[in-house]
């Protein structure tokens, strides 16, 4: 640029550094700007040395961080200048200061095009540099014309050719319609046929832009950019600037391989054949080597050709030897090149056929989990979700399960998640299952989100043949001295149900049960009292004939909770104790609890409608193509509603505990016996868009009504819709009101 020769600007940079601290930079800033802004308000005595020197301080200012609001009209018209340095001076300024909406850029559309469309081949690379940069709508109605003039013509330098088409890109994308596309698809085709490696590579980034937006118009560029491949990959009169440590210039490489992924496919044989054989030549000659930039230039290459494959479907030998080269990647000790492998390793499973082969590598990548690079981490955990079938979901989620301990606590929440999704799908029983979950919860109590364990809960009431069995897991983990609230919460609930399928076992009388509860009702907060103060009315029920000793233990915890502050566990210590003092009749009113509706889970539909990123939708488009294991289906064919089963059980809503509102008619249902409310969910916890985390849905209108075997006498129950009735069966002038914070406990 020649700043030597201006001894101002030179001293002024030189104060600047010589600067102390902060402080004196900006008072020696502001005493400069207020010397330029005093200058050119008399600007009729600036010569163009002296205009020239004040703009580029200005860009000095502005590049230190400086706000530079005023001067602009004078770097404008610099653009105007006969002479090259003014003119330099004049498009590098307003390139930098001003962007494409600034209104004095409007002044200077006359002056860019006669640049342009002028012979001074220096000039017009100014011009173009400066609308390549900045250049907005208004620009391209204006200029395109001749922008394009430039780039079709050979009378031009390559130099010009080359702005030129990144140029046109930049307009391209401000204003799509400045590109006719029926007449450049011929003039595409001729580009690509360019042997200078600057103006075809500019050529092939404006290609890529094209095609993404209408592919159909530009099939005559397929051939050429397969042509351009070959002649890269057999390095074919390639000159040594455009050689990248020994590389043929690996960005042409990219764009190209990148704008045939814009093509559906390739039905000409010929062409297809060319290209494969490309493809085969990077696969066989790309191996991890010492120095790091070769690394990165051989790896862009490659992967850009393993995205290709996986476009094309190509044959299962290549993709073989693709997730054998990866397979190869994450096995180094070099963390960027493991990072890398392991990401496309997780795009490659929306490939059909591959997914065995990649499974040779579990153990490798099972190994990547205990990395010491986050990153690293996160897409082998990634990984191994996307893999996860039936065949190998145990050995899977066993592995996250142990892995869970150490996790970092960034990592937790994500993985139980990912972990209680595995089990689910593919559980080969629903034992396991439960076993899962159960030590989620008890290694990561704080990370499983409470949708996990409602989840648990519906399997073990719509399974008969499971509830024992969730009852003795229960009672064992209640054992442990120290355990989470969530672990209370689920324990307490199962218990409460179906302790006394346990009575005959040792350690399970009611009694016991009841005594190993209490001991944790101290330690738990108050949303969780509500469910154990259910549990107790359960084991009340239970134990019939009714014991004494049993019975006034939970009535005087029942009695201690009717003056508590808070409301809902007051109002459920109040009416517990009075429906606990009917006797048998106990047995109807807290009867057990009726089996959810089958519904299809919304948790796989949501994650395949969400825009994820491109290694997290491959898993999910794998997952969703794989065979489910049937443990997980309801076992009972028709509810005790006589609702028909669907295919697959879905999520069942828990109602909320506060916030009721009834004044709804779709929440509100009265009955003879009683009012029952249905409240809306608590919204989920989201995390990330893939992993929102299970949706808890309500029961559909008309799905769920009063069960006559359990509510005998109960008059409208017919009717009710969106709720479980419950009802007291007492005098007929002596009705008894269930309110929806009991139905609550009872449901959870």
């Amino acid at each position: 640029m020649a700043l030597s020769g201006m001894r101002g600007l030179s001293v002024f940079i030189s104060d600047i550094r010589n600067c102390q601290n902060k402080e004196q930079e900006r008072l020696r800033v502001d005493k400069e700007l207020g010397n330029i802004r005093t200058r050119f308000k008399n600007e009729k005595g600036l010569t163009p040395y002296e205009k020239k020197k004040y703009v580029w301080k200005m860009l000095y200012i502005y590049m230190l961080g400086y706000d530079v609001d005023f001067g602009h009209m004078e770097a404008v018209s610099l653009i105007s200048a006969p002479k090259y340095p003014e003119k330099q001076v004049g498009y590098i300024v307003t390139s930098s200061l001003l962007n494409e909406n600034h209104d004095f850029l409007r002044l200077a559309i006359n002056t860019v095009r006669n640049d342009i469309i002028g012979r001074n081949e220096t000039f017009q690379c100014l011009a173009l540099t400066l609308v390549g940069n900045i250049g907005g709508r208004e620009f391209a109605e204006s200029l395109a014309p001749d922008v394009q003039k430039l780039l079709v013509s050979s009378s031009y330098r390559p130099l010009v050719r080359k702005k030129a088409a990144l140029c046109l890109l930049r307009l391209y994308r401000k204003n799509p319609d400045v590109v006719n596309v029926d007449g450049w698809s011929d003039r595409m085709a001729h580009l690509l046929d360019e042997r200078d490696l600057g103006v075809l590579t500019a050529s092939m980034s404006l290609l890529v832009a094209l095609v993404a937006n209408n592919h159909d118009a530009y099939w005559s560029c397929l051939p050429k950019c397969v042509k351009v491949l070959e002649r890269l990959a057999r390095n074919q009169d390639i000159p040594q600037e455009y050689t990248y440590y020994g590389i043929p210039s690996p960005w042409l490489q990219v764009k190209t391989m990148r704008a045939l992924q814009y093509f559906p496919t390739i039905e000409d044989p010929n062409t297809r054949r060319a290209l494969f054989e490309v493809l085969q030549r990077i696969l066989m000659g790309t191996d991890v080597v010492k120095n790091v930039n070769k690394n990165n230039a051989s790896h862009a290459v490659l992967f850009e050709a393993l995205a290709l494959v996986m476009h094309l479907d190509a044959e299962k030998e290549m993709m073989s030897q693709c997730v054998a080269l990866l397979g190869k990647f994450i096995a180094v000790r070099e963390p960027n090149i493991r990072y890398l492998g392991l990401e496309n390793m997780t795009r490659m499973l929306m490939v059909t056929d591959v997914q065995d082969i990649i499974k040779r590598h579990q153990a490798q990548i099972i190994t990547s989990l205990k990395d010491p690079d986050i990153s690293i981490r996160r897409r082998a955990l990634d990984l191994l979700y996307g893999m996860c079938d039936v065949s190998n979901a145990k050995d899977i989620v066993e592995e996250l399960l142990q892995y869970l301990s150490s996790a970092d606590f960034a990592m937790r929440e994500e993985l139980s998640l990912k972990a209680a999704i595995l089990a689910e799908k593919f559980a080969p029983d629903l034992s396991w299952y439960v076993d899962v979950i159960l030590q989620l919860i008890d290694k990561a109590g704080d990370f499983v989100s409470d949708d996990i364990w409602f989840r648990v809960v519906q399997f073990v009431t719509n399974n008969e043949d499971l509830q024992p069995y969730a009852a003795v897991k229960a009672r064992e983990y209640l054992d442990k001295p120290a355990i989470h609230e969530t672990m209370v919460k689920v324990s307490a609930y199962i218990l409460g149900e179906y302790s006394h399928l346990l009575a005959r076992r040792p350690g399970c009388s009611p009694k016991e049960i009841f005594s190993i509860i209490h001991e944790k009702l101290p330690t738990v907060s108050t949303s969780t009292i509500p469910i154990l103060l259910s549990t107790f009315a359960k084991i009340l029920m239970h134990t019939q004939p009714s014991d004494p000793e049993l019975q006034h233990q939970v009535w005087a915890i029942f009695r201690k909770y009717e003056s508590c502050i808070d409301v809902e566990i007051q109002q459920r210590a109040v009416e517990y104790f009075a429906l606990s003092r009917k006797g048998a009749s106990l047995m109807d009113i807290l009867a057990e609890m009726p089996k959810f509706p089958e519904r299809q889970s919304a948790l796989i539909k949501k994650a395949e409608d969400t825009e994820a990123d491109t290694a997290e939708q491959s898993a999910i488009k794998l997952r969703a193509q794989q065979q489910t294991s049937n443990a997980l289906v309801v076992t009972d064919q028709r509810p005790a509603n006589g609702t028909p089963p669907v295919s697959q059980l879905g999520l069942v809503m828990v109602p909320s505990m506060s916030n009721v509102d009834h004044g709804s008619e779709d929440q509100e249902v009265t009955q003879a016996n009683g009012t029952l409310t249905v409240v809306d969910p608590q919204p989920p916890d989201l995390l990330g868009d893939l992993l929102d985390p299970l949706a808890i849905e309500g029961p559909p209108g008309a799905a769920v009504q009063a069960d006559h075997n359990l509510v005998p006498g109960a008059e409208g129950a017919s009717n009710a819709e969106d709720a479980l009735a419950i009802a007291l069966v007492g005098e007929q002038t002596n009705t008894v009101q269930v309110s929806d914070d009991l139905l609550h406990a009872l449901l959870i």
